[in-house]
């Protein structure tokens, strides 16, 4: 495996410490990127982590096998993250600089390997092994424990253990339990039908009509790649999206642009203004069958960059709603009918928690009542933390990093959690945000916005960036931490858990994202060119802005 480039240092408290009697031991279920991280917070705090994989490897959906598996995530052979390596990585982990800016699945668990190597997790993480049941221990009332009953994965026969832990940390993410909705004569179509979990690759569908429901952002993957072998591609939409590009402006990746603290300074119509125009930009959703009633923030974003082109050549059809099937095709709500050979269904995921006990853990059309989407709000003791649940528009890996940093800090005494009935309107406060931001769907009961959520958890853990001191004290780090993108390590600037190699990520950030494309060399005439066009980009938008206040108030 190739060495990590960069000059990372440990924190005090080294990961080698040998756990003792007198820590508190915290259960981890699952180690993907969630799991990994959860371990590193809890060692970060002298916390015993013991880590549960069903798995014989780390890295969850990312660790790829073409073999199916119904009980975990999974990607396609071919699947490419929608976020930046810059905004994906953990604050005190920085992607190598050589990664391209959009990595291949292969990379990013590369990279979980390497994190997991170099902080020496391994040997925290039982493999294989199955967590069957959660639930409270009998001393729960007075210490805050819990049961944690497992066995041997694959093998049923296998003697069950129980042990006793001071905390668990739920690390399983979304993506397990597939949902499918259910359609009028699907169980007379004949053909071959998967959902987009089990998809692999386009091998099996060479030279075949196929439908596929959905448009989301494996549908509409799943619809690019395998439009090229197929006879033809049927994408089944209930209400259209707005199909956003990987890149903005420049080259300059989407995701860099867009969190960053600058633009959530500006009003919410101007943000949603700025996502429709650069979608439209690239091709009018109206003229390829796409554009939704509602506005770009209220639903998830679909991030692709070759649909319109697979449309615009005719190998991907846009249709509506499905009526019915028959044994050989399908009737859609607009009278057409079409062949088919094939179904793929990229309709979503329930979020089940089978092994937690249903009164810790209640789950009702994916809607979870969880404070701060971390703890629920009825329990005697926060020992219990799930991780990495959150549906934010941005990478999920520095999230579950932050969560995990502030369950560490609350089993270890140095925070707490408001009472009951203040963490209930908390919860109820951020429904109705949902319900008056986002279409009212399975998809949108844990949505937030990728920044505000952030800064809302580092509050928490006390690492939040100061940006008027830091004006006086470093004013180009903090223009750079305003109009820049807001990177992880923004988060180890100060407070707890500071990590000297902060400031050199941020810096570099912008740089650091490009850096891997220019394998010719040209002009070198302006070294820092991608950050000045970002932040121009950032202050031409702001002139905007004030142009648009004019006009509208004045």
């Amino acid at each position: 495996m190739p060495q990590v480039k960069c000059h990372w240092t440990k924190y005090p408290v080294s990961t080698q410490k040998r756990c003792n009697a007198k820590m508190k031991r915290i259960a981890i279920i699952g180690a993907g990127c969630s799991g990994l991280t959860a371990i590193k917070s809890c060692l970060d705090e002298e916390l015993e982590p013991v880590c549960f994989e069903q798995e014989n490897g780390i890295g969850g959906l990312w660790n790829y096998s073409e073999e199916l598996n119904s009980n975990k995530g999974s990607v396609y052979r071919s699947c490419t993250i929608n976020t930046s390596k810059e905004m994906m990585a953990f604050s005190d982990f920085p992607v190598q600089s050589d990664c391209p800016p959009f990595m291949h699945h292969t990379q990013v668990y590369r990279y979980f390997r390497q994190y997991a190597d170099y902080f020496e997790l391994r040997p925290y993480i039982q493999f294989a092994t199955l967590v069957t049941s959660i639930r409270q221990a009998k001393c729960y009332n007075a210490t805050g424990r819990w049961e944690v009953h497992t066995r041997q994965s694959g093998n049923v026969e296998s003697e069950e253990t129980v042990e006793v832990f001071d905390g668990v940390m739920v690390c399983t993410g979304h993506h397990c339990h597939p949902y499918i909705p259910e359609f009028d004569g699907f169980d007379k179509f004949r053909g071959p039908a998967i959902h987009s979990h089990d998809f692999k690759n386009a091998n099996d569908y060479v030279g075949k009509r196929v439908l596929i429901v959905g448009i989301g952002n494996s549908a509409v993957d799943i619809a690019s790649e395998i439009s090229r072998v197929t006879a033809q591609v049927h994408l089944s939409i209930r209400r259209g999206a707005w199909i956003v590009s990987r890149l903005g402006p420049f080259g300059i990746p989407a995701d860099a642009l867009a969190n960053s603290r600058f633009m959530f300074s500006l009003p919410q119509f101007f943000l949603e203004w700025s996502v429709e125009k650069m979608a439209e930009f690239r091709f009018d959703h109206e003229n390829f069958g796409l554009k939704p009633r509602h506005s770009p923030l209220q639903a998830h974003p679909t991030i692709n960059d070759d649909l319109h082109l697979r449309i615009i050549n005719g190998t991907v059809k846009v249709r509506g709603r499905i009526k019915r099937f028959t044994p050989s095709g399908v009737l859609f709500e607009d009278g057409g009918y079409e062949p088919i050979d094939r179904v793929i269904f990229a309709t979503g995921y329930h979020y089940h928690h089978t092994f937690v006990d249903p009164e810790v853990l209640k789950t009702d059309k994916n809607e979870i009542e969880l404070y701060k989407f971390v703890f629920p709000p009825q329990l005697k003791h926060p020992t219990l933390a799930i991780i990495g649940l959150v549906q934010a528009v941005g990478a999920v890996m520095p999230v579950s990093e932050m969560q995990s940093r502030w369950y560490a800090l609350l089993m270890k005494g140095l925070a707490e959690l408001p009472s009951y009935e203040e963490m209930v309107q908390d919860i109820q406060r951020r429904k109705d945000e949902m319900r008056n931001k986002y279409l009212r769907t399975q998809r949108h009961t844990l949505q937030t916005f990728w920044v505000p959520y952030m800064d809302e958890l580092a509050e928490q853990v006390g690492c939040r960036p100061n940006l008027r001191r830091m004006l006086l004290r470093d004013p180009m780090l903090a223009l750079r931490c305003f109009f820049g993108p807001c990177v992880p390590a923004q988060y180890r600037l100060e407070g707890r858990g500071k990590w000297d190699g902060a400031k050199e990520v941020i810096e570099k950030a912008l740089q650091n994202i490009t850096s891997s494309t220019k394998t010719r060399k040209t002009s070198t005439y302006l070294q820092n060119k991608t950050y000045i066009l970002g932040v121009g980009l950032q202050l031409f938008m702001s002139c905007l802005v004030v142009f648009f206040c004019i006009v509208l108030f004045v």
